[in-house]
């Protein structure tokens, strides 16, 4: 009886206290209109010094050499790489809940989508930062894609997973940005509609490309929605399949495995939504967003978390007894350097936080309280760095001639460039969140349409 109860007891709403279609606008656009507060200007302050200073130790090692860096002829990628890795997946759960969440009709991606689109293109641009330093001489970075040249036989080699990197990642950040801009247009064009500012209304009219509404031009727009979703999807897992290649394809222990393009995809997926968990949190609290940001979201999100944290602890697993099956020495060696070596206690906090912080997550409790999942999804995002640091550098720093072993330290330039690039992306975040609309207000609005359809019916409301 319990369980038909269950069965048959509505769903919470996806949208809180807001009525009318006129109080979903004003409750999401009056953050647009009113002058920023304190906190705002607070954070946008330590944004920006965190981005000059990380412009600055850029241009340093531009003009010294990466010679700045802790790397030596043992451990040739370290902190850069873990870095591009760790950045490109924070962005996947945007295009996860941009294209893949609307193709299966899940209304509750709706208050989320547009923060998850932005944060995939401003860590996008984060990740591009470290490959092109890497390169050594940033202004020959052009060499990289394949147009008519003079330059003879130099031509790019297109078995090389890092030019492969190339093209999915600038594919990636061009879908995204698209499939980000075309969502926001209906937005657009009602903050066009009544804003009374002329600077800002001149801003919107270029932006919303002449939108009039029409069913004409809805039935069009949902069609392109559509069209980008199904370009997108396959992105989902192209594109950190690919970044996995860098490593699947070489023949270093601890690399060398066939389980890395799965491995990566649902580890930036994990690592991707407890990013989104972290900036939503704090979104709904300051801007006072949580009539549409409601718990439900984040316990959904919570699932979704909880099912591939599970998944990435497995792979883990998986590794460990692959390792042991193949009777591979040197397999195995790489494995135990990694658990019991100089190294270990990068492993130990890795697994803490990626296969026991998730494990709360199975408690309704935890997954409906807010201040429960903030430290957890920052743990998460503290696990999945070092998972990419222990995939890189572990299976680097002793190698096949015990004379060359050597341990590796990153330089505090390395470490300034990361701390940068993290104030490249909330400097970004910040002026989005007052300039557009954080919320999708036209999705909002069919769902708060759907679920009074719902009520005047007597039915459930999905």
């Amino acid at each position: 009886m319990k369980i038909l109860q269950a069965i048959r007891k509505p769903r919470q709403p996806l949208v809180g206290a807001p009525t009318t279609m006129s109080q979903v606008t004003e409750g999401i656009s009056h953050w647009m209109d009113a002058r920023p507060g304190i906190a705002w200007f607070a954070c946008f302050a330590v944004a920006v010094a965190t981005l000059l200073m990380g412009i600055g130790v850029v241009s340093y090692q531009v003009m010294t050499g990466i010679g700045t860096w802790g790397l030596n002829k043992t451990v040739g990628w370290a902190f850069d790489i873990t870095n591009f890795v760790f950045w490109i997946g924070i962005g996947h759960a945007g295009t996860l809940i941009s294209a893949i969440l609307l193709l299966f009709r899940q209304k509750w991606r709706t208050s989320v989508n547009r923060s998850a689109e932005a944060m995939t293109i401003f860590a996008v641009m984060c990740a591009g930062i470290f490959p092109v330093i890497h390169m050594g001489r940033p202004w020959l970075a052009f060499w990289v894609f394949p147009y008519p040249n003079s330059r003879g036989p130099l031509w790019v080699n297109f078995r090389s997973p890092l030019l492969w990197d190339v093209f999915a990642i600038s594919t990636y950040f061009t879908i995204s940005l698209v499939f980000w801009y075309i969502g926001m247009i209906p937005d657009i064009a009602t903050l066009r509609d009544r804003t009374k500012n002329k600077l800002k209304k001149f801003f919107y009219e270029i932006l919303s490309v002449g939108w009039d509404g029409s069913n004409r031009t809805w039935s069009r727009y949902e069609t392109l929605c559509l069209i980008l979703a199904g370009l997108a999807t396959p992105l989902v897992v192209s594109v950190h399949s690919i970044v996995s290649m860098d490593f699947a394809t070489a023949v270093i222990p601890g690399w060398h495995t066939t389980i890395f393009p799965p491995y990566f995809v649902v580890g930036a997926v994990f690592s991707g939504f407890a990013m989104v968990m972290t900036l939503l949190i704090i979104t709904r609290k300051v801007m006072n967003l949580e009539n549409y940001i409601t718990v439900g979201h984040l316990e959904a999100m919570s699932k979704i978390i909880l099912l591939t944290g599970s998944i990435v602890g497995f792979a883990y697993a998986t590794e460990l007894f692959s390792a042991w099956y193949s009777g591979n020495r040197y397999e195995q060696f790489a494995f135990a350097n990694r658990i019991t070596g100089p190294y270990g206690w990068a492993y130990a906090v890795m697994v803490f936080c990626n296969v026991v912080t998730p494990q709360w997550l199975w408690i309704k409790k935890v997954r409906t309280t807010p201040a429960l999942l903030f430290p957890l999804s920052l743990l998460i995002n503290v696990g999945m760095w070092f998972e990419r640091f222990v995939i890189i550098v572990t299976s680097l720093h002793r190698d096949f001639l015990p004379s060359s072993w050597v341990m590796y330290k990153p330089t505090i330039i390395e470490v300034s460039t990361f701390i940068g690039t993290f104030g490249l992306f909330f400097t970004c975040f910040l002026i989005f969140v007052r300039i557009l609309p954080v919320i999708a207000m036209w999705e909002v609005k069919a769902v708060v349409a759907h679920e009074h359809s719902g009520h005047a019916e007597g039915g459930r409301h999905d």
